[in-house]
C-alpha cells in the first residue's frame, strides 16, 4: 500500500483538523499526523518531532529553531560518522544553491550563515587529508626510486617491504636502503607471515 508523505515545517491545528489528520502515538512519534485511509497519506509536521537521532534527517530540513538545533546536533556527531557525512554533502550542495540565488530571503541567509563554519571546516579536512596522501606519496616514490636505483627492478620481494619502510622516518629507510644489502634488508622487513623463498 503506497502513502504519500507530505513534509511541512510547521502546520497549524486547523489545517490539520481540515486534512482529517489524526496523531498514532501507539506506532508513530508525535509530529506524525495520518489522514483518513481512503488518502493514503500523511503529514510530517518537523516541528512537532522528538529530538532523537532517527529525527535528524526530517528536522534538518525544518525552519528557524527546529533547523538550528539539527545542525547542531549534527556538528556534534563524530567526524567519521556516516550519518554526519552524508547530511553534510547534502547540506553544502543545498548552501551552494541557496548562494547563487538572487531573492535570498533572510531565513536562507540565517541557514547560509549556520552552514559556513561545517563548510570550512570540510575544506580545511580535506585539505589536511590531501597534503597528507601527498606526503605520502612522496615518501613512497622516495622508497620506490631508492630501491630501483640499488637494485634494478622492484620484484615481488622487494614490494613487499615497501610498506615496512614506509613506517619509519625518511632519513631513517634512506639510511637502510644505502647501507644493507638486498638479503639484509629482506631479512629485516620481509613480514613474519611470509615463507621463506
Amino acid at each position: 500500500m503506497s502513502q504519500l508523505w507530505i513534509l511541512s515545517p510547521t502546520v497549524s491545528d486547523t489545517i490539520l483538523a481540515g486534512f482529517g489528520a489524526i496523531l498514532n502515538l501507539e506506532n508513530w512519534v508525535s509530529g506524525v499526523y495520518f489522514m483518513p485511509p481512503s488518502l493514503k497519506a500523511a503529514i510530517i509536521a518537523i516541528h512537532q518531532l522528538p529530538r532523537t537521532p532517527e529525527t535528524l534527517w526530517l528536522r534538518i530540513l525544518g525552519k528557524g529553531n527546529v533547523q538550528k538545533q539539527a545542525i547542531a546536533e549534527l556538528r556534534e556527531l563524530p567526524s567519521d560518522n556516516v550519518f554526519r557525512l552524508n547530511a553534510l554533502e547534502l547540506l553544502y550542495n543545498l548552501r551552494t544553491i541557496l548562494e547563487a540565488r538572487q531573492d535570498i530571503d533572510r531565513e536562507d541567509r540565517e541557514l547560509i550563515m549556520e552552514l559556513s563554519p561545517l563548510y570550512l571546516q570540510r575544506i580545511e579536512d580535506a585539505t589536511q587529508e590531501g597534503i597528507q596522501q601527498g606526503t605520502q606519496r612522496t615518501k613512497r616514490l622516495m622508497v620506490e626510486s631508492m630501491l630501483q636505483v640499488k637494485f634494478g627492478e622492484i620484484d615481488g620481494e622487494l614490494t613487499q617491504i615497501i610498506e615496512p619502510l614506509l613506517q619509519l622516518e625518511a632519513i631513517e629507510f634512506m639510511r637502510l636502503v644505502m647501507q644493507l644489502d638486498r638479503p639484509e634488508l629482506l631479512a629485516r622487513f620481509k613480514p613474519q607471515n611470509q615463507p621463506e623463498s
